[in-house]
């Protein structure tokens, strides 16, 4: 059993991580959680028996920042990015801290089933919805940059949370319980 600063310190490196490498957290994530397969392909992430090709999408959840960075505040708005500063924990959605996280590049034509999800400071929360569910879900785009095609986003906020709860829900981890997963492998 991992001690109480080595889960700390798994959670804040995952925090750490560059988009990419903590794109690939959430895979491996997803991939024991509910026995898949790797994709052999470029176009999704994992491959389900059941679920067919899935795309695997997550989001660090941090608080909005409180101000733009400008010349006179640079140094102070850095100094506030920091993650004991900025990460949220699921119950701050109750107090309505503000935060926005967005689900990005999802190419619909490329997969059946997508796990999204959220890391927040205390835990994981994880969701599902096939692909005719993302193209219906409320604030989702198929038009992420100007000119694509094929590829889209839908922000989780504290608009949009409660209808994806409501909805879409499917498991939530502790960084214990995530941290165990991985030491399996």
């Amino acid at each position: 059993m991992a001690s109480a600063a080595e889960i700390k310190e798994f959670r804040d490196g995952i925090f750490a991580l560059r988009p990419r490498r903590f794109g690939t957290v959430a895979e491996i994530m997803i991939k024991y959680l509910y026995n898949m397969s790797e994709s052999h392909d470029l176009a999704f992430d994992k491959y389900s028996k059941t679920e067919g090709r899935v795309e695997v999408k997550f989001s660090t959840v941090m608080k909005e920042n409180d101000d733009k960075i400008r010349d006179t505040n640079v140094i102070e708005q850095c100094k506030k990015a920091n993650l004991a500063n900025r990460a949220m924990v699921s119950s701050d959605i109750d107090k309505g801290i503000a935060f926005d996280c967005n689900i990005q590049q999802v190419k619909t034509n490329e997969f059946q089933v997508l796990y999204y999800g959220l890391f927040f400071a205390d835990c994981v929360e994880i969701f599902e919805m096939t692909r005719e569910q993302v193209l219906a879900c409320p604030g989702y785009s198929n038009k992420q940059h100007r000119g694509n095609e094929g590829e889209g986003q839908f922000h989780l906020n504290q608009g949009t949370i409660q209808f994806h709860k409501d909805h879409y829900f499917k498991k939530r981890l502790s960084y214990e319980e995530l941290y165990g997963l991985f030491a399996k492998i």
